[in-house]
């Protein structure tokens, strides 16, 4: 059968043309079904059916994170002081959550107005859903920022404290450790069932320490088929759920992490791992040890454990947090890392000369 180059080539034209109408097509009911959900979370609330938010998606990008929270630092020590929520809110609600349109000369732009003394709540008076993003915005990133205390060590061991305002949470795999990890929110899981992927994925050596982002309170913690041994941390204003999981078998957590009891952001609170996917405690049935790690929001208590939980892609999220690590110091006789802050509360602790930091060289110890 003879066919002609012509026909041919018109024919791909023609099915590429289908295509891209096609794929256009999707897209915009993609866009207009997130607008709807959206609106429809906001109309429940106006309406009283609910009374919080009930659907968010985080897709602010990284490069509009970190340029909000320098301009927030930056603004720290000047008479007009900006909070990078209320920027990223401003752009949420004119991008429509949509943070593939962001410029920066946009945020340049809202930051110059609010530089010269106008107020956000006058500047976005007619945006409908600026409220909405605040709300998911801030329950998302309203710990992150803020006022904390600094340790940190010389070579002789002495630690030192200093008052920074800045990132105040950290990266949640302590300093000098290596990772890699890529943009996996939303992969195909299939053990047990088929799902998504609702957390983001660290590749580290087993015994790598884990750190808490926040301060927060232990709410769970013990055995789970899917995690294996992890972790689950509230952040004090309770609007944050952290989930930690796939520890280290037979020594998961930290001595210092107990159910119930707080932890402070910065501190090591369990060692990356590989266990879960079994019904069996302990088992590691995981192929490669990682740490996967969380964040659900909670806008209503209803919300925590339900059909209807929200998380969130934390990808930019890690990538920002990597801007602050936890400096971790070695117990020789147990093994265990602590943080600097926690090092200095120990009758003993490890930071006294010589002092012995954390390396990688140490990372795979069981």
């Amino acid at each position: 059968m003879k066919i002609s180059f012509t026909k041919f080539h018109k024919g791909i034209k023609s099915n590429f043309k289908k295509n891209m109408k096609i794929m256009i097509s999707f897209a915009c009911v993609l866009a207009i079904g997130i607008t709807a959900m959206m609106s429809f979370a906001g109309k429940e609330a106006e309406s009283g059916k609910n009374d919080f938010i009930t659907y968010a998606e985080f897709n602010v990008t990284y490069s509009a994170l970190e340029k909000a929270m320098n301009i927030d630092i930056e603004s720290r020590n000047s008479e007009v002081k900006i909070s990078w929520i209320d920027i990223l809110a401003y752009l949420g609600a004119t991008y429509g959550g949509n943070f593939s349109s962001y410029k920066a000369a946009d945020m340049d732009k809202i930051a110059a107005r609010l530089k010269d003394g106008e107020q956000i709540a006058e500047i976005t008076k007619d945006m409908k859903y600026f409220s909405y993003y605040f709300d998911v915005y801030n329950a998302a990133l309203g710990g992150y920022l803020g006022d904390y205390t600094e340790y940190s060590a010389d070579e002789s061991g002495k630690i030192t404290t200093t008052q920074k305002y800045g990132l105040k949470a950290y990266s949640p795999i302590a300093k000098t450790f290596p990772f890699s990890d890529s943009n996996d929110f939303g992969v195909g899981r299939s053990y047990g069932f088929q799902r998504r992927h609702l957390g983001h994925d660290m590749m580290a050596a087993t015994g790598t320490p884990v750190i808490a982002i926040e301060d927060g309170v232990v709410e769970n913690l013990g055995w789970n088929q899917y995690g294996g041994w992890r972790i689950g941390i509230r952040s004090l204003d309770k609007k944050r759920y952290y989930y930690y999981a796939h520890l280290r078998q037979n020594r998961p957590y930290h001595p210092d992490v107990k159910l119930g009891g707080q932890v402070k952001a910065g501190d090591v609170i369990g060692y990356v791992g590989r266990t879960g996917y079994s019904t069996k405690e302990n088992s590691n049935n995981i192929e490669t040890s990682h740490l996967h790690w969380g964040l659900e929001l909670v806008f209503d208590e209803s919300q925590k454990e339900s059909d209807n939980e929200i998380w969130i892609d934390v990808y930019a999220i890690t990538r920002l947090l990597q801007k602050h690590q936890s400096t971790t110091v070695r117990e020789a006789a147990t093994k265990e890392f602590f943080s600097l802050r926690q090092d200095s509360l120990r009758e003993k602790p490890v930071t006294t000369p010589p002092l012995t930091t954390a390396t990688e060289s140490t990372t795979a110890e069981n």
